[in-house]
């Protein structure tokens, strides 16, 4: 039986709000999984790196789960990039924390290929068996970059394969990912498995539309919601060249897109300067606004006051935001990119787009704004759709694999 697992999250804490820096899906996913297993009785230790003087080395979070913030570096935050040099020393800053307080973990749990680095430190050092959740994989970024965005560095994509051979599991959120797994980096399927990430549906519930307007202090026109990091793959400025499409009679000539997180990295400062350009060329200054990162009860609103969320990634292991806004009864517009397929069932709970082209986002949201009934039968698909994601589950699930390499490797 798992007693103790540990996370390691060297690049984001689990207790930074998403939508800002680099924080997004992933801290959900360790927060919120972190908590339900520990409701369970499994003690949970999330070590991540100190940014800030008055982190404190432990954070108790709840009963049996903490945060253990370890110095490896400058204590202020750092780009991914700037980050590489780091994983050493805050893997053996971690190991020092388990032994002086005799912890060791059942299990070692690694978050992103940064941290997949550190894991395996810790994995060999403590002769524990080491999973590995990526969230987003270089070679995938680089199929679906951009013109003019820069390749994923070689020393990403050369970890990304260590840590794949090294990790007695590696969890895929999706079929999806999975098929990623072995298509580009000729993973060995035995060793993969699929664990979708969960939604707390205490939290995102259907809701009255003009009630979270009124919460919000919004007007009462169609809303549009894109909620996250901002970043050129996350196709925020895409978003925008869509909102500019919706013109002319039909409500949706009149909708307004609530744009909600902060830049992530230079490439997000980018993206937020390429918005403003398309705003002020197209003349949407009064039909765009922005939001900063928001807790997710006031998240949770946003989607309940939108008609639609609009998710144009590029790429998108799971895309955590389509679940949470389909929990909250809110069709969702996505790219028929990475995870989102698996996350949107098509004429249901949303639509999927094919081209990432800002028409044909436009014309899947017109036909959702300007036909109630068809909005009515997709909030109801979504909401019943959002169902089979569950952070009790996805616990259920982990349990379950992390006996089996435990054993597999006793």
């Amino acid at each position: 039986m798992i007693e103790h697992v540990a996370f390691v999250a060297m690049h984001t804490s689990p207790l930074v709000l998403p939508g800002s820096g680099d924080a997004g899906g992933m801290n959900v996913y360790l927060d919120r999984l972190a908590r339900t297993l520990a409701s369970r009785g499994v003690r949970v230790t999330t070590f991540t790196r100190r940014t800030d003087p008055d982190d404190p080395t432990v954070a108790e979070v709840c009963h049996g789960y903490r945060v253990v913030h370890i110095e490896a570096g400058p204590v202020e935050p750092l780009g991914i990039g700037d980050l590489r040099p780091y994983a050493a020393p805050f893997a053996a800053g971690s190991l020092a924390w388990i032994e002086d307080h005799d912890e060791h973990p059942d299990v070692v749990h690694s978050h992103y290929w940064l941290s997949g680095r550190a894991g395996v430190r810790i994995k060999d050092a403590l002769g524990v068996p080491l999973a590995n959740s990526f969230h987003t994989l270089g070679k995938v970024k680089d199929a679906a970059r951009g013109d003019g965005e820069a390749r994923e560095p070689a020393d990403r994509l050369l970890t990304e394969e260590e840590v794949i051979g090294r990790s007695n599991c590696v969890i895929a959120s999706t079929p999806y990912e999975f098929e990623d797994l072995l298509e580009h980096y000729g993973a060995s399927p035995e060793r993969l498995c699929v664990s979708p990430p969960g939604v707390d549906h205490g939290v995102f519930a259907p809701g009255n539309r003009a009630e979270a307007k009124a919460r919000l202090g919004i007007a009462d026109n169609p809303v549009i919601v894109y909620a996250g990091r901002i970043q050129p793959h996350k196709g925020t400025n895409l978003a925008v060249e869509a909102l500019s499409h919706l013109t002319g009679p039909g409500r949706s000539g009149e909708a307004v897109l609530h744009i909600i997180g902060g830049a992530s990295g230079e490439s997000g400062r980018a993206e937020v300067e390429r918005c403003e350009a398309t705003i002020a060329e197209r003349g949407l200054g009064g039909r765009v606004r922005w939001f900063n990162p928001v807790p997710h009860e006031t998240l949770a609103d946003h989607y309940r006051a939108a008609d639609v969320v609009v998710m144009p990634s590029r790429s998108e292991s799971f895309g955590l935001v389509a679940a949470e806004a389909q929990a909250c009864g809110t069709p969702v517009v996505a790219a028929n990119r990475g995870g989102l397929p698996y996350i949107v069932r098509p004429s249901d709970s949303g639509l999927l787009v094919d081209k990432l082209d800002p028409m044909a986002f436009a014309a899947a949201m017109r036909a959702i704004i300007d036909h109630p009934s068809f909005a009515e039968r997709l909030s109801e698909g979504a909401v019943e759709f959002s169902e089979r994601f569950s952070w009790d589950a996805t616990a259920s699930r982990l349990l379950e694999l992390y006996d089996g390499i435990r054993e597999a490797a006793a």
